[in-house]
């Protein structure tokens, strides 16, 4: 018998036929069934808790293939500009200098999603700017792409750059024309002082709570972690999780940031491999960077960019660097992955795949791509005949698409390119990247759906995708990616009853009004983690129960 039954709803399996039913019933943390209604009730006892879904979606929970939880929940704990919706320099420094006031000296004042073409100057803020906040403390305000970064003095002195300081390798310390630091940082410059700038134990596990209560209000019940702050985010991640802190199921990247760190090999080293873990919390692939951002644009590109034509963006490794350290991490058992966003660091990474796998033959490895922007045909070729696993972001179509288009010209028709992929029977899971775009999963399936920026500009709608498809992505298709779609990604008997309601038919809903449907229920392990407790949502459920009642 069940301990919950969904009766009366548009049931979206996502399995393999893509059937839709009416009803399921979950008993424990698992799917007991999936049919009719009226096959369903037969399984309603007295302690069964009845759900009348009176037409409206259920899903399987959505899964995120790419974000990074530990970042957008300490994000949280300082300045966030988006949240805050900082729009000028004055506010970023007054919102800093309030931080400031209530920080410990010496202790880090951080912002983040710090965007310069939001702001009314359209620029950074200067080193004096932060210096005039304060110089009791390091300053660090992080760009919304996160591969860029200004800083104050005290944090260019923790970092140990002055302007005798050499560029690291695929990054920039950036000056002005008498040679002076100006307290931008570029890509591994930038990573080096993240890594500088990172937080305390405690601080971790309350971002890391903080994010999961807003990942599961948006359906999210499983998340790839996409890495950042290295072996002590990790360490909370898993205390984090044992503890009850996070509800999301975590399936985690271990990343390295630049070429000094050796955290990969650690891992490497301690007999660690993809897949150790539970459904709780397991060890995903072996990450690097390999460019730069789609969005300021520093990503690597075998044309140069459309709107700077000098520039062809930066790689981090050289071809036989990138090798050998994801090669010996595939030799020893782990899914391999890299940050790789313009077409020639794809390039780069598809022949260290073809490398890897030529050296240690393996069947489905699903090596990743994570990003894959710049896709053109040729790339998919390769991605198709490998078995490679692209994780792409629909939402920076919607966010960001009307840069995309300054940036990269008619190229945008390979950006993500969703529709091709699927036509070449390459399996690609969704993911917001967040914190750079909204982790709201039913925006990433607005734009899987509609290929229009904010402002309704075309960006490549040659790749539309069906609702259908675009479900897929962010549900099957990421459980693929982690090599889960066996326990969850589709509502099926025997799976976890990992399952999301929505507050409507997703199936009915226009595609240019799908971001604004809502979640009203997530369910993880059979247990609701989040119920909407709007007056609409308690009005719905006096009705279902009369309706049970009679």
């Amino acid at each position: 018998m069940a301990d919950t039954v969904f009766l009366n709803g548009q049931v979206i399996t996502v399995d393999h036929e893509n059937r839709v039913a009416e009803a399921v019933a979950v008993r424990g943390n698992r799917v007991l069934a999936v049919g009719s209604s009226e096959d369903v009730k037969q399984l309603i006892q007295s302690h069964t808790n009845v759900i009348d879904l009176q037409g409206k979606s259920l899903l399987p929970g959505f899964i995120d293939a790419h974000l990074h939880i530990t970042i957008y929940g300490t994000n949280k704990l300082g300045v966030d500009c988006k949240a805050r919706g900082i729009r000028s320099i004055d506010e970023l420094l007054t919102a800093l200098k309030e931080q400031a006031e209530k920080t410990p000296a010496g202790e880090w004042v951080r912002a983040c999603g710090f965007d310069e073409n939001l702001m009314i100057e359209q620029r950074y803020p200067t080193l004096a700017e932060l210096d005039e906040v304060t110089t009791a403390h390091p300053v660090f305000v992080m760009r919304t792409c996160a591969h860029h970064s200004v800083v104050n003095s005290r944090a260019l002195a923790i970092a140990g750059y002055d302007r005798d300081t050499a560029d690291p390798q695929g990054g920039r310390i950036d000056r002005d024309e008498a040679g002076e630091l100006t307290g931008f940082l570029i890509e591994t410059a930038h990573m080096n002082m993240f890594e500088k700038a990172a937080f305390t134990e405690p601080e971790y596990i309350e971002g890391l709570r903080l994010a999961s209560e807003d990942f599961v209000a948006a359906g999210i019940t499983s998340v790839h972690d996409a890495g950042g702050y290295g072996p002590e985010n990790y360490r909370a991640m898993q205390k984090a999780v044992q503890e009850g802190d996070v509800k999301v199921r975590i399936y985690a990247m271990v990343c390295a940031l630049n070429q000094s760190d050796d955290f990969v090999r650690k891992m490497i080293d301690a007999g660690m491999v993809t897949g150790t873990g539970n459904a709780r919390f397991r060890i995903g692939p072996a990450k690097v960077f390999t460019d730069g951002a789609s969005i300021a644009p520093t990503m690597a590109m075998r044309e140069p960019f459309t709107s700077r034509p000098d520039d062809y963006g930066i790689l981090y490794y050289e071809q036989d660097e990138l090798n050998t350290i994801l090669g010996e991490a595939h030799a020893r058992g782990f899914q391999i992955t890299a940050h790789a966003q313009g077409d020639r660091a794809i390039d780069m990474l598809l022949t260290c795949f073809e490398t890897a796998l030529e050296a240690h033959p393996r069947e489905n490895h699903r090596h990743r791509i994570e990003h894959a922007g710049v896709s053109a045909p040729d790339l998919l070729d390769r991605m198709a005949r490998l078995g490679v696993v692209p994780i792409p972001n629909p939402a920076f179509i919607y966010d960001y698409g009307d840069s995309y288009v300054n940036n990269i010209g008619e190229r945008v028709g390979h950006m993500f390119p969703a529709r091709d992929q699927f036509d070449a029977g390459i399996i690609m899971a969704g993911a917001s990247d967040s914190p750079v775009t909204d982790f709201n999963p039913l925006i990433g399936i607005h734009a899987a759906v509609n290929r229009l920026s904010k402002t309704g500009q075309d960006v490549g709608i040659n790749q539309r995708v069906s609702i259908m498809e675009a479900i897929r992505m962010f549900t099957w298709n990421g459980a693929y990616a982690s090599f889960e779609e066996g326990i969850k990604g589709s509502i099926e008997v025997g799976k976890l009853a990992d399952l999301v309601v929505l507050d409507g038919d997703i199936l009915a809903t226009r595609a240019d009004r799908m971001k604004e449907l809502r979640v009203d229920k997530t369910m993880i392990d059979g247990e609701f983690v989040y119920q909407r407790q709007d007056e609409e949502v308690l009005q719905d459920e006096r009705k279902s129960e009369k309706a049970c009642d009679q």
